[in-house]
């Protein structure tokens, strides 16, 4: 098995435990389920699928996020691997919130015209 395949095997396992057998006490983030990535698809699908001006804020700190780790490929020292995670992060939370955000509203619309409506109908 190469390395590439030990970390695969890694990730599916601590995503398979189930939280009061995992080792660490911390909760499984964005970083720790796609090591290393920049979560440009996802940003993509935020501006798509979700409100795209969470979307575009997204798709910025992905830009940042990539561009840090080519730019700075050749660097290892961990302020450099700390901006990197931080933009990724941030990404990966900005992406996730703008779908949550168009599915809350989604959701929350037709209850105001209900709420509305009603609310009519007692002034009249």
């Amino acid at each position: 098995m190469c390395a590439n395949e030990l970390e695969e095997v890694k990730v599916e396992d601590a995503l398979l435990e189930r939280p009061e057998t995992r080792s660490d006490s911390h909760s499984i983030t964005c970083h720790d389920i796609c090591k290393d990535t920049d979560h440009r698809k996802l940003a993509i699908c935020s501006i798509i699928c979700g409100l795209s001006c969470f979307g575009i804020i997204s798709l910025k700190y992905s830009v940042k996020a990539r561009e840090m780790k080519k730019r700075l490929k050749n660097e290892d020292c961990p302020q450099t691997r700390k901006k990197v995670k931080k933009y990724s992060e941030k990404a990966c939370k900005w992406g996730i919130g703008s779908i949550v955000a168009w599915v809350v509203l989604i959701l929350i619309f037709p209850l105001l015209v209900g709420f509305v409506s009603f609310v009519v109908t007692f002034m009249d």
